[in-house]
């Protein structure tokens, strides 16, 4: 069955739950999970939170539905914001929130 999902609508949810919980995270998955070989989830995190170094399971893209974020790796860092669409390196990494904010992150994993 072919669902629509609204990433506004779901961005706005997920930023309200990090906003109210203790960790200032929150994520749901939108399409696939952990036993599929493609996984969305969307992500928000309260400013000044982040995702700590980690590496992915395979190609990944993370993009900006609200907010401004950096990611990061040990020597270079890149600024994301609203609509930016932002290849994740393969080599370990870290999201930080600058601004309240959710992300789409896109995970392909590897075979």
């Amino acid at each position: 069955m072919n669902t629509t999902v609204s990433l506004t609508e779901l961005a706005a949810m997920e930023l309200a739950s990090a906003l109210a919980s203790n960790n200032g995270r929150s994520a749901v998955t939108v399409c696939g999970g952990r036993d599929a070989q493609l996984r969305q989830t969307v992500m928000a995190l309260r400013a000044g939170e982040g995702l700590s170094e980690h590496s992915s399971p395979g190609e990944a893209t993370l993009q900006v539905l609200t907010g401004s974020i950096t990611l990061r790796t040990s020597d270079q860092s890149w600024h994301g914001k609203v609509g930016d669409l932002m290849p994740i390196p393969a080599e370990v990494h870290a999201v930080d929130a600058l601004e309240d904010c959710a992300f789409l992150l896109t995970v392909v994993k590897a075979q």
